[in-house]
C-alpha cells in the first residue's frame, strides 16, 4: 500500500509541474474518466416504481403496525389541529395569547 502512496505523490508532484493549461487538460480527462467509469456501474437504485412499491410494502410488514395517535379523526386537518392542542397543553403553550 505504501508504494501506491509512494506513486500518487510522485504522479502528483508531477501534475503540479505542469503548466495551468496541461493541469486543466490533466483535470479534465480525470474527470471524463470518472464520469465514465460512473456510467459503467451497476447501480443499486429502485429504478421502477414496483420494485419501489414492493420495498415498501415489505418494510412496513416487517415493522409491523403502527400505532396511531388519534385515529378516531378522518380528517387530516382535525387530526393535526387535535395533536397541535395536545402539544399546547402538554408544553404550556397559548398561541393565540398576545405578547
Amino acid at each position: 500500500m505504501q508504494k501506491d502512496t509512494r506513486s500518487v505523490e510522485q504522479v502528483l508532484e508531477f501534475a503540479l509541474k505542469l503548466s495551468p493549461r496541461q493541469r486543466v487538460q490533466l483535470i479534465e480527462r480525470i474527470a471524463s474518466s470518472i464520469e465514465h467509469d460512473i456510467e459503467l456501474e451497476p447501480t443499486n437504485d429502485l429504478s421502477s416504481e414496483e420494485r419501489w412499491g414492493e420495498m415498501l410494502v415489505r418494510k412496513m410488514n416487517e415493522w409491523g403496525p403502527i400505532e396511531m395517535i388519534h385515529p378516531e379523526f378522518e380528517d387530516a386537518t382535525e387530526w393535526v389541529k387535535q395533536i397541535r392542542r395536545d402539544q399546547e397543553l402538554k408544553r404550556g403553550l397559548n398561541w393565540d395569547e398576545a405578547e
